[in-house]
């Protein structure tokens, strides 16, 4: 119950500062934010948090907005509500995509992307009570023609969203590319170097690799002090492969597999959904005292701007008569 509450306390802060036009970034609120390169399965991570396809997909760049999703336990229906939206209920996982499709066109920056959040509430008895930010995802490279300066511009609004002390990091990490070299944990170790915000998430697993991640799993080559969990997530072509037969099969890999099996306990999307939800309520617990106080000394500082201003207000009025 007390993670529910604690939760649902935030979600309501972040949809309510969002409301009042404040950037999120003046208080910074305890949350999840997932951090991977493009094609690392970042995407599918989140997407197999609710067991439904909705992110946007494609080649190349396709996240230009980030995407906080707010997952709420509903016993008798499924269903999205936009803070932009509040008045519509999508039940259609296909509307949901075009619709933050749509919405992050509407409002592009300068170079197509913006640090401005799209903020999802999905109702499913599919979930545990958890939110996650989904970011664009890191770039290594652009196309002969395309920006370059688009490279930067991701790095800077991940940057932006992982540096708060109040962010813990989810840092996907593809085992089909080398461990050492991985761009998630590279930008996680630079916004926390003590490696105590950050959750390393290993995907693809099932592909042909050459690392030993039985050892990054157990926590032996770089170490985080909250760990790494293992997952199976689908190919991000195969949209029609429904996501619940994924868990299963991802259940009978880690079961199975000589390397992995004795890990079996700690690994997989259902594992790693709960230890979230565990960790994202110790860690808003940790911070509600600061949130308070910071909330606090938001109110006086714009109360005095309203005060100011009804004072100039009045000396302009009162100036004005004859």
């Amino acid at each position: 119950k007390g993670a529910i509450d604690l939760i649902d306390v935030a979600n309501n802060l972040r949809t309510k500062l969002a409301a009042c036009g404040h950037s999120l970034n003046n208080v910074s609120l305890p949350q999840i934010v997932v951090v991977g390169g493009q094609s690392s399965g970042k995407s599918s991570t989140v997407e197999s948090f609710i067991a439904r396809q909705f992110l946007p997909r494609g080649t190349g760049t396709v996240t230009r907005r980030p995407t906080i999703v707010q997952m709420t336990p509903n016993q008798h229906e499924e269903y999205v509500v936009f803070s932009h939206k509040p008045e519509v209920r999508f039940t259609d996982f296909k509307k949901v995509r075009e619709e933050i499709e749509t919405e992050t066109r509407r409002y592009p920056g300068p170079t197509g992307f913006t640090s401005d959040p799209i903020i999802m509430q999905i109702y499913s008895p599919r979930v545990l009570k958890l939110t996650v930010v989904d970011l664009p995802g890191l770039i290594k490279n652009v196309p002969d023609g395309d920006d370059r300066s688009n490279i930067q511009e991701v790095r800077k609004m991940v940057l932006k969203y992982i540096e708060p002390k109040e962010a813990l990091i989810l840092a996907i990490i593809p085992a089909t590319q080398d461990f050492l070299t991985c761009d998630s944990l590279e930008i996680a170790r630079e916004a926390d170097p003590k490696r105590e915000r950050t959750i390393g998430v290993v995907t693809k697993l099932d592909r042909p690799n050459d690392g030993d991640y039985k050892s990054v799993l157990e926590n032996r080559k770089i170490y985080l002090q909250k760990g790494y969990v293992g997952v199976v997530n689908r190919n991000d072509t195969e949209d029609e492969i429904d996501l619940e037969e994924i868990l299963q099969n991802e259940r009978a890999f880690f079961e199975n597999h000589p390397a992995f099996k004795s890990l079996k306990h700690k690994m997989g999307i259902p594992y790693l959904i709960q230890m979230l939800q565990k960790t994202l309520r110790t860690h808003i617990l940790k911070f509600l005292p600061q949130l308070r106080t910071d909330i606090s000394q938001k109110l006086v500082e714009h109360q005095k701007e309203l005060k100011n201003f009804e004072i100039r207000m009045g000396d302009s009025i009162g100036g004005g008569k004859p």
